[in-house]
């Protein structure tokens, strides 16, 4: 007599499959994650070269860098605009930065649209891809202005006041007083805007107390200037390339830092890209000075 033909599976069989399913789910769902990231950081460098090599190509055609920030003195007559502004006719935005200029001549003001109507226009190039809020306009919580941002700042030294960098105030740097060498010194970082969108601004970045530092500027060791998030915990800094606790952290507006994990994508002077650790924030500040003469070996 034959026994006959089991054609189902036991409880506990079931049970073993399913466990063995999500684990392998798991470690697949881990590894498109990976994959993921990297592809974004990747995407993330290649964006903040264009920007690195537009500023190079304005110093080619002009003999020097932009301002990074320009104070309502600034003989420009383009007050709150910066190195933002001077590299769209370098990636491909030559219609938008007529368009601001007219913009300017018609009122100095540039918080209104229109005329500013660049004020809500988002400049893909300088948008990394993996900080989603700002691929559109938002509301800026404090002015409810509709504004499109920018996802990378220009290094102003160790803080905007102390104007050591290539982009601070008003500047107007050369490469060649760059003695600390271009490719030893920093231009541009990464760093998302601040979570009630008030600071970040591509276009019109007023900055702390007038400044440009934190909306088109940053200092790698910038003070907290004055209360920006009301019941804000932040202290008065100075504080260094570290990660943020994420898009909401009201205190990641003061410092460098990115989405990707581990670290931040930085410009370097001589055009050139590389992701920075954050375990290399004790060497920043050397990195962040033009002329300061310090030795560097990044960890």
């Amino acid at each position: 007599m034959t026994t006959p033909r089991r054609t189902a599976f036991t409880l506990l069989e079931l049970l073993v499959a399913i466990a063995i399913i999500a684990v392998v789910m798991g470690l697949l769902l881990a590894a498109v994650q990976k994959v993921r990231a990297a592809a974004a950081r990747a995407d993330c460098r290649n964006r903040l070269k264009q920007p690195a090599l537009a500023l190079h190509q304005h110093h080619d055609a002009r003999e020097v860098l932009p301002p990074g920030h320009r104070s309502l003195l600034n003989r420009d007559l383009l007050p709150f605009s910066g190195w933002t502004l001077d590299a769209l006719p370098f990636i491909e935005q030559g219609a938008l930065y007529a368009n601001a200029r007219a913009a300017y001549r018609a009122s100095l003001f540039p918080f209104t649209s229109p005329p500013h109507t660049g004020l809500a226009t988002v400049v893909p190039t300088l948008i990394c891809p993996a900080g989603g809020r700002v691929v559109t306009p938002q509301v800026s919580e404090k002015t409810k202005t509709s504004v499109a941002f920018t996802s990378y700042l220009g290094v102003s030294g160790t803080s905007t006041g102390g104007r050591s960098g290539v982009l601070f105030q008003d500047s107007r740097v050369r490469l060649g007083d760059i003695t600390d060498g271009t490719s030893n010194t920093l231009m541009l970082g990464e760093r998302p805007p601040s979570a009630d969108f008030q600071y970040g601004w591509w276009y019109a970045g007023v900055g702390q107390q007038l400044t440009g530092s934190a909306d088109v500027i940053l200092g790698v060791r910038e003070p907290n200037l004055q209360p920006i998030v009301s019941g804000s915990k932040c202290g008065p800094g100075n504080y260094p390339f570290m990660p943020a606790t994420g898009f909401d952290d009201p205190c990641g507006l003061f410092h460098f830092w990115s989405p990707h994990p581990g670290g931040a994508n930085f410009a370097f002077c001589d055009g050139s890209v590389r992701f920075l650790n954050y375990a290399a924030d004790s060497v920043v500040p050397a990195l962040a000075s033009r002329a300061g003469g310090e030795v560097v070996e990044l960890p």
